[in-house]
């Protein structure tokens, strides 16, 4: 069957890529499975993690559209608007921020991400949650004030998680393709990672399709529920099919596969298991998970695992998709381990 045709959208280079694949011998060795870590939280130093690669393709198109202000939105601790802060700073442009927090009075202290934010010259409005839920309306009266300034400013959804932010994995999964053509043997691979916002998912989906990577995408939900991830993926999939004429066949139905119950507490919510995992990972292979994301989903993907070791096959890749700043604000939780 020959090769699907298709061209990159127009982008900017921000992330140190390709970033390496590292085999986990001792959490392989435990679980009887081999386990890989893809680390995407090795695209920067401070610019680092799975929203640069999207940052790329939408950033491009801000300054194509002559912005010089964006804006995006979060929780407090968000690594996306992180990225955006210092993307944004790197690409000449503003930025502002809209954060969530209970109380936007008494907003969080200026420590992990909300630190970077500020340092990287981003404006942040506080917002609470039941005003996130209408971030649209949000967005758009900030966009006023920032017109009625002078200002050109342009809108980056959560998680820069739209058909356009699709494309950092769609381009990441031709690097995947090449990653599982260097491992011994060919075996039946499931890649898992952690989803809060649905874009990397599409991008998986519709980069296997498009590079021809026959792999299961499994997403572990750090927030929501099963049903709404769903939704948020198989329209960001439709929608980057339709934009860009993509000829392919998707399905929610087959292609999407959610691993629910893993929520815990909620969303930047940690439970004293996923923190100790944590820093089982740190301690046993050197690798530093985040609270938020990767750390509930390497956890769901574990206790999976413990219940049948063979349930995602003979080889995972496991993607790391950044967030280390967060572990700071969560110094507290971590401490209560140490004693």
């Amino acid at each position: 069957m020959p090769d699907v045709k298709f061209a990159y959208p127009k982008h900017i280079n921000l992330a140190n890529l390709p970033t390496p694949v590292r085999y986990l011998s001792r959490i392989s060795s435990r679980y009887g499975v081999e386990i890989y870590i893809k680390q995407d939280e090795m695209t920067g130093t401070a610019l680092s993690g799975n929203k640069v690669r999207k940052l790329e393709f939408v950033l491009a198109h801000a300054l194509e559209q002559n912005a010089d202000t964006v804006i995006t939105c979060g929780g407090a601790q968000s690594n996306h608007c992180r990225a955006t802060a210092i993307a944004a700073a790197m690409a000449g442009l503003d930025c502002c921020l809209l954060l969530r927090t209970p109380d936007p009075l008494n907003p969080p202290e200026t420590g992990g991400n909300i630190l970077l934010d500020k340092m990287a010259g981003a404006e942040i409005v506080w917002i609470t949650p039941e005003e996130y839920k209408r971030r649209d309306e949000f967005f758009e009266k900030q966009s006023k004030i920032l017109q009625s300034q002078g200002k050109k400013p342009y809108i980056i959804p959560e998680g820069a998680s739209d058909a356009l932010g699709a494309w950092g994995y769609i381009k990441a999964m031709q690097e995947i393709k090449n990653d599982i053509a260097g491992l011994p043997e060919d075996k039946q691979t499931a890649i898992i990672h952690a989803t809060g916002s649905g874009g990397t998912a599409a991008g998986l989906i519709l980069g296997a399709k498009l590079h021809k990577v026959n792999a299961r995408i499994a997403s572990i939900n750090v927030c929501d529920d099963r049903d709404y991830f769903t939704n948020i993926i198989s329209n960001i999939c439709k929608k980057a099919i339709n934009d860009f004429n993509l000829d392919i066949e998707f399905s929610a139905q087959k292609d999407i596969e959610i691993i629910d119950g893993y929520v815990g507490r909620g969303y930047a919510l940690s439970r004293p298991e996923e923190l100790s995992l944590i820093c089982e990972m740190a301690k046993t292979e050197g690798i530093f998970l985040d609270p938020v994301y990767t750390g509930k989903a390497f956890y769901g993907m574990i206790k999976e695992l413990e219940k049948d070791p063979k349930c995602f096959g003979s080889r995972i890749i496991f993607i790391h998709t950044g967030g280390i700043f967060g572990l700071f604000s969560k110094s507290q939780e971590f401490a209560a381990l140490f004693k």
